[in-house]
């Protein structure tokens, strides 16, 4: 494939023609799931984890409060973009399935680099660890499939060694980008700032995986063949290391995770299975 066409089939705002009104739709239904779980009492906003603006985290609880098991979504929009205010009523199917669920933000390229990116959300599992107590799945979306990866194979006992050595069990990644390496070449490489190293280095595909380990890489069935393939080549090469599987989801790259507001979807079904195994 030449790399024009390859660039292409990483660049979902392409492939999905009308992102835009998605984005727009996401920002709406977002604000009306804050409004109402506000009103009901179901949800801490602006819980900061760090010291700048956008690490925080917004926590939104189902009937049974903070006592529930807890999921951990992290938003897409390729490091760059994006931030949880278009992202709150995705926690409304696994709240209805009686799952906690922390949006997370962070800090965007360029001001910052992807590594310090999953930095941020160690430190975010970190604190929310410390204010609950309980171990978590974790799921994200595009960028945030590759950071959810990056969570599950953090070695958590190395680097801080004062949280469980499991903290992150689990993890659910939709349409990640596992394997950094082609996007040094691509036009947005100018805002990510990758060397080949650097590519390497933060891919999570190339990362050794703690034992006990369990991730689904998700993708849509409508998304491009760039897309698919990431997940599948995860699947493959951590099939050794991890219980981990490939699935795809109706929808393209965006409309994707419409099932995570659906507590019926079989997505749903899922991350609460993988979450019962992180429940103690």
């Amino acid at each position: 494939m030449a790399e024009a066409d390859l660039e292409s089939e990483y660049n979902p705002r392409i492939s999905v023609p009308n992102h835009a009104e998605i984005f727009a739709a996401w920002a709406r239904d977002a604000e009306l799931y804050r409004a109402e779980t506000l009103k009901g009492g179901r949800a801490e906003l602006g819980l900061s984890y760090g010291d700048t603006p956008r690490q925080f985290v917004d926590l939104f609880l189902p009937d049974a409060g903070e006592e529930a098991p807890l999921a951990l979504f992290i938003h897409g929009g390729y490091w760059r973009a994006m931030d949880p205010s278009f992202h709150s009523h995705h926690a409304r199917g696994l709240n209805a399935r009686g799952l906690a669920v922390a949006v997370v933000g962070y800090d965007l390229c360029p001001i910052v680099t992807i590594g310090d990116i999953v930095e941020q959300i160690r430190r975010a599992c970190i604190f929310l660890w410390a204010r609950l107590g309980r171990r978590m799945i974790v799921t994200g979306h595009s960028a945030g499939g590759h950071l959810a990866a990056a969570m599950v194979a953090t070695d958590w006992q190395v680097l801080y060694p004062k949280v469980p050595p499991n903290l992150v069990p689990a993890g659910y990644a939709i349409s990640g980008v596992f394997d950094l390496t082609p996007l040094t070449g691509f036009g947005i490489n100018a805002d990510l700032r990758l060397s080949a190293d650097d590519a390497r280095r933060l891919s999570p595909m190339f990362w050794p995986v703690p034992p006990g380990r369990t991730i689904d890489a998700a993708v849509g069935d409508l998304e491009t063949e760039a897309f698919k393939q990431q997940s599948r080549r995860i699947a493959q090469t951590w099939r050794t290391q991890a219980q981990i599987r490939y699935a795809e989801s109706p929808g393209n790259h965006f409309t994707v995770i419409d099932a995570l507001c659906d507590p019926s979807d079989p997505m749903m079904g899922r991350i609460a299975e993988l979450a019962k195994s992180v429940t103690p």
